[in-house]
């Protein structure tokens, strides 16, 4: 019982981080609660959470959803995070969280740099931006991050990105969710954890939306980017020790 209590703290302060960020709490949440819970499990449970948790933001931030840009980058991102979860049960699990933690690691180093600034606001980036969010979404339980990285060629504003964000999250997360459920991830006792999740995700939002007013977003972006670092980092070092 008390690596789920860790796992609702982990879960509540992710979806907080997730909301401010604007990139989601999956990648933060999936390497943290992975240390505590296997990491199918976790890949199971952070899809039935995100459900909740994009609902919430949707309902928070709704005024700010670009419709077109939710259709061009989210239906290849549902398209293929079918696909990214099916591979899950072919690919040894210790080699999908290394290369998880790489490419989270390597991701946060690329927006570290700026150089994300560079991508140019077209349709070509939306659809390849759709199809490999979705894809390592599916695979490695996050793909917030390349998202956050094609809709930050568009400069939206903050309520607009969150929104348009969490819409296309929410498309992606209930396809991978029943994959996930039909290969055994998400099982009957974790159903109990739902009415925990539904509250974490309303409070994280909300709490997540409140301190968005006070909190200069580039320099949380900087401190949630070394976060994930360090985490990814410290998730990557057990699999050679």
């Amino acid at each position: 019982m008390g690596q789920y209590f860790i796992f609702f703290l982990l879960a509540l302060f992710a979806e907080i981080v997730g909301t401010i960020s604007g990139f989601g709490s999956s990648i933060l949440f999936v390497p943290l609660a992975s240390i505590v819970l296997d990491f199918k499990v976790v890949l199971g449970i952070t899809a039935v959470f995100h459900v909740f948790s994009n609902l919430s933001k949707i309902y928070l931030f709704q005024k700010g959803i670009d419709k077109q840009i939710a259709l061009k980058l989210g239906i290849p991102a549902v398209l293929f995070v079918t696909l990214g979860a099916w591979l899950t049960n072919y690919i040894p699990q210790k080699e999908i969280e290394l290369g998880m933690n790489f490419i989270i690691f390597s991701i946060a180093l690329y927006m570290m740099s700026g150089h994300h600034k560079r991508i140019k606001e077209s349709n070509t980036n939306l659809y390849l931006g759709g199809t490999l969010s979705g894809f390592f979404a599916g695979l490695i339980g996050t793909g917030g991050a390349i998202r956050g990285i094609t809709l930050a060629a568009f400069n939206l504003e903050k309520d607009a990105f969150i929104a348009t964000s969490a819409i296309i999250d929410m498309g992606v997360d209930v396809s991978r969710a029943g994959v996930y459920i039909a290969s055994g991830y998400f099982q009957r006792e974790h159903v109990i954890l739902i009415p925990f999740l539904i509250i974490i995700s309303i409070a994280g939002s909300y709490a997540g939306k409140i301190i968005l007013n006070y909190i200069p977003e580039k320099t949380f972006q900087y401190i949630v980017l070394g976060v994930i670092l360090l985490t990814s980092l410290i998730q990557g070092g057990k699999y050679f020790w």
